[in-house]
């Protein structure tokens, strides 16, 4: 994905630093200079001392073993020397195993596809993870915002939180019976949002970090076998449902057709306007005590703005743990004692 997915570049003095060791980012040649370099001084030694002591290993090997070491006696052999055995033809290398082969999805397939990326994703549980936010608007500096994500999926409520920068701390989203509520903590009030709303200023939007159901919410058109750089994708197209609140009614996904995770993501105005292009190039299993084993979740984002060229958003998700969580979380009085 890396030929086709602009770099992050997110700024390390405001997230984890990988430390990847010295050795694992070294190309061959350097990294010999670097072990011969590293070698104490007793172990440099000179040529003519590595012959001596080669013959003075081989000279004790042989007084050990008592073997004496003698010129051959009698005539020399007459006659043709025997030929010598023709030196065995390497073996080829095994060719490798072609790729499966990828066939077009009828309908019932296609709809069948979307369902189980809901179902990879779904943890039906409690969900908690840290997250970054990179926010880059055109001819403006980077911003990076950390937050907190809460999620009772049994109970479709979401809860972000943020951190830093100091400006928006204490500013938080409360996602309950369908409504989607913001508190300001500088003015202690509550407005109602929509569904469209961006995230602290950011391009994300609500759904993008928390729980889909999409094959409840969308009905499934299949758009067929697409390349997106090395991978081989199923292209779908998503149209919302009567009466049901998205962020974007019309979707077009791109799942790769190996492990069946969402790679890229546009999504349409109802005008059939393009209005934002999403790649999620990284993807992590996370155990889930609810469902007794593991999810997949998201741990890169990145979303471009198409109406507002150069704006961007790059999300981290880190830190995810899938155990229970405090039963009074979801609440407005608990975000409201976290600004305070």
């Amino acid at each position: 994905m890396t030929a086709n997915i602009p770099a992050a570049n997110i700024p390390a003095a405001n997230i984890p630093a990988a430390n990847i060791p010295a050795a694992d980012i070294m190309t061959g040649s350097s990294l010999a200079l670097n072990v011969r370099s590293a070698r104490p001084p007793e172990l440099r030694r000179p040529a003519a001392y590595v012959v001596g002591l080669v013959v003075m290993v081989f000279g004790a090997l042989a007084t050990s073993s008592n073997v004496a070491v003698a010129a051959p006696t009698g005539p020399a052999p007459t006659g043709p020397a025997p030929k010598a055995a023709a030196p065995a033809a390497p073996s080829a290398p095994a060719a490798p195993a072609a790729p499966a082969a990828v066939n077009p999805l009828d309908p019932a397939a296609a709809a069948a596809l979307v369902a189980r990326v809901d179902d990879r994703q779904r943890n039906s549980g409690d969900y908690k993870s840290l997250v970054f936010m990179r926010n880059k608007e055109r001819d403006k500096a980077a911003v990076v915002s950390e937050a907190v994500i809460y999620r009772r999926d049994s109970d479709d409520r979401f809860m972000l939180l943020f951190l830093k920068p100091k400006a928006e701390r204490g500013k938080g989203y409360l996602k309950i019976d369908r409504n989607l509520w913001l508190y300001d903590p500088t003015v202690g009030r509550w407005e109602r949002r929509t569904e469209r709303e961006k995230l602290g200023g950011t391009n994300s939007r609500r759904a993008d970090l928390d729980e889909r159901n999409l094959s409840r919410d969308f009905t499934v058109a299949y758009l067929g076998i697409h390349k997106l750089g090395r991978f081989t994708t199923h292209g779908v197209e998503l149209i919302a449902k009567k009466g049901v609140d998205v962020a974007y009614p019309k979707i077009r996904m791109w799942v790769d057709a190996e492990t069946e995770n969402v790679l890229k993501q546009q999504d349409f105005a109802a005008s059939g306007r393009l209005m934002r292009t999403s790649y999620t190039p990284k993807w992590r299993r996370v155990f889930s005590p609810t469902k007794n084993r593991s999810v997949w979740i998201p741990s890169e984002m990145r979303i471009f703005d198409e109406l507002e060229k150069g704006n961007s958003t790059t999300i981290l998700i880190q830190k995810t743990d899938l155990r229970a969580l405090p039963k009074a979380i979801f609440s407005k009085a608990w975000l409201e004692s976290k600004s305070r």
